[in-house]
């Protein structure tokens, strides 16, 4: 075998080895990709999880503190509805013995005089009840405070049930931010509200979630403005059209925060708050709900001044589903 033979045999062999080498280094690479890919999703998935527990813990530290308050807003409209049902339970047998009398007159079964005598005992026995107005307008009463008590707690369901990613919707930023309004009607009774809501195209978004965004923006302008009593409590919150999507804006005249709590506001478990019921996970928590939703936060605030909070939340251009008026 010449010389010439024997160098390219070699170099084949050569190369051949090289490309095996390569062909076994790419596929350990490939293995060891496929088990970070799937470790990757994995912590994903927990972290995905985590967050969703820190929103539910929220939401719950949310309804305790404002459990007072929602009990005042149910046992307030209650009680006039039992009253009422109470005196109208006082006067159901003169209705039942009216609509009996009615049915004999018209059948023949009493004549003119002896209805009308029958009617004139039903009056004498029940004196105090014989008022058709006064019994209409403890129907209208009564409904109308049972309509409170059940938008009461459809306002309180839609802060509480647990968050989905599946259960996002069609949403009028407008109408979730009038929700939480009456749910805080306890807690924000001393400040004064101004509003400015515009006719908005509607996100795609979580309900309880972005409940949870009002509520916890608000309670927070509400403690900021506490400290200053002479000063008053002002909070202006409003809800506008920005840079094709939502801007949701709240701003006080409260105590406002320096450079080091504006850097930390976002972090777990750091809280300003003398308070045991303080969580301190309040702002990380609406901030995992932007990212969420692919929105985004700003906050502005001078000590002693107040404070500015934007949230910003994108529309769906593909789907470009306005809310009519």
């Amino acid at each position: 075998m010449s010389t010439v033979t024997k160098d390219y045999k070699q170099a084949f062999l050569d190369e051949q080895r090289k490309r095996l080498a390569a062909e076994q280094l790419l596929e350990d690479k490939s293995q060891l990709l496929v088990v970070l890919n799937s470790e990757l999703n994995k912590n994903a998935a927990e972290l995905s999880l985590y967050q969703q527990m820190f929103v539910q813990a929220d939401k719950m530290a949310s309804v305790g503190d404002l459990s007072c308050s929602i009990a005042h807003e149910i046992n307030n409209p209650l009680s006039y509805v039992i009253s009422n049902i109470e005196s109208l339970q006082y006067i159901s047998p003169l209705l039942s013995k009216s609509l009996h009398y009615n049915e004999q007159f018209l059948t023949g079964q009493l004549n003119a005089g002896q209805y009308k005598n029958v009617l004139a005992d039903l009056k004498k026995q029940y004196e105090h009840a014989w008022n058709v107005h006064e019994i209409y307008a403890q129907l209208s009463e009564s409904l109308e405070g049972l309509k409170r008590i059940k938008q009461t707690v459809h306002n309180l369901l839609n802060l509480s049930q647990f968050t989905y990613s599946h259960n996002k919707q069609y949403l009028d930023v407008s109408e979730v931010a009038c929700s939480a309004l009456e749910v805080l009607q306890g807690q924000l009774k001393y400040c004064e509200i101004k509003t400015n809501f515009e006719q908005l195209p509607l996100i795609w978004g979580e309900l309880s979630s972005i409940h949870q965004i009002f509520v916890e923006l608000l309670l927070n302008a509400q403690q900021a403005c506490a400290h200053d009593l002479e000063k008053g409590s002002i909070i202006e919150l409003s809800v506008t059209q920005q840079n094709e999507g939502v801007c949701i804006k709240v701003k006080d005249n409260g105590c406002g925060m320096d450079e080091n709590t504006q850097m930390h506001l976002f972090k777990p478990f750091f809280s300003t708050k003398n308070t045991a019921h303080s969580l301190g996970i309040g702002m990380t928590v609406v901030n995992f709900i932007l990212q969420d939703h692919g929105g985004k936060i700003e906050v502005s605030s001078t000590l002693g001044t107040g404070t500015t909070i934007c949230c910003w939340l994108p529309v769906k251009k593909e789907e470009s589903a306005i809310n009519p008026l």
